[in-house]
């Protein structure tokens, strides 16, 4: 018996003006599953994730979380069907989907504790004394107990993002998307953020990585995507897509990136 996707992304289309981002993404994505997304700049995979935590609102298509489809359908006048969205539902979806950010975005005037407190204090209305106790939890979890009381100014690329991870962890989200978590950091940073995602994976988090890192994808990842101009152009398991690509463009992508060990 197949258990239910937890994710289901039907028809995705994304505009921007009269731009398309994406042009008709479907998507499964099964409790557990561990999803890495690649593609050269440009090729929708940030704005993908984007559309799946609603920073961007879809311009046509439907996200479906836990079995329950996300907005409701409405009729305009020229009787075509529109899908519109409460904030409300939306702010109860970016509780059950965490987002871990390139650039971090971090509140520069909070602690590392604080920054983590802050969305339970806020969103979740937990008392001050719980949410420090979860918060330090999760700082623990990413190996920052020690800077909780750090301002983001005083740490590395590394420990900012560890800490952005920690923040997405407090909220016990049901899917983790990651879009590019490493590409602004010093080389010499990256391995410390990716030894956290691979022991969120090892716990059987369910998890969506936008990444240049495709050695790490190889070695974590259940299922690699290639988006090539808005669409899925290939997938399949690791050595699938990394190993055996079929279509000529994925073959041309990873020939560029021929570094990676697998």
């Amino acid at each position: 018996m197949m258990t239910e996707p937890l994710l289901r992304v039907s028809g995705l289309h994304k505009k921007f003006g009269s731009f398309e981002v994406l042009r008709g993404i479907d998507l499964d994505v099964a409790p557990g599953e561990r999803i890495a997304i690649l593609g050269a700049s440009g090729s929708g995979k940030s704005t993908l994730l984007r559309c799946l935590n609603f920073m961007e609102t879809p311009s046509a298509g439907t996200v479906t979380l836990a079995g329950r489809a996300i907005g409701s359908e409405r009729q305009r006048r020229d009787g075509s069907i529109e899908r519109v969205y409460a904030e409300r539902e939306l702010t109860r979806v970016r509780q059950r989907v965490g987002m871990v950010f390139q650039q971090f975005n971090l509140f520069p005037h909070m602690t590392a504790v604080g920054n983590v407190m802050e969305a339970l204090r806020t969103v979740r209305g937990v008392d001050a004394a719980a949410a420090r106790e979860r918060a330090m939890t999760e700082l623990a979890r990413v190996g920052l107990a020690d800077k909780a009381d750090q301002y983001p100014a005083r740490l590395s690329g590394g420990q900012k993002q560890r800490v952005a991870i920690a923040r997405a962890l407090a909220m016990d989200p049901e899917l983790l998307l990651f879009d590019e978590p490493t590409s602004a950091l010093d080389p010499e940073l990256v391995g410390e953020v990716l030894g956290v995602i691979r022991s969120l994976a090892d716990e059987g988090r369910t998890m969506l990585l936008v990444t240049h890192e495709i050695g790490f994808a190889y070695h974590v990842a259940t299922r690699v995507l290639f988006v090539a101009d808005g669409v899925i152009h290939e997938a399949g398991t690791p050595d699938e897509v990394l190993k055996h690509p079929r279509r000529e463009r994925t073959q041309a992508f990873l020939a560029r990136h021929r570094e990676f060990s697998l």
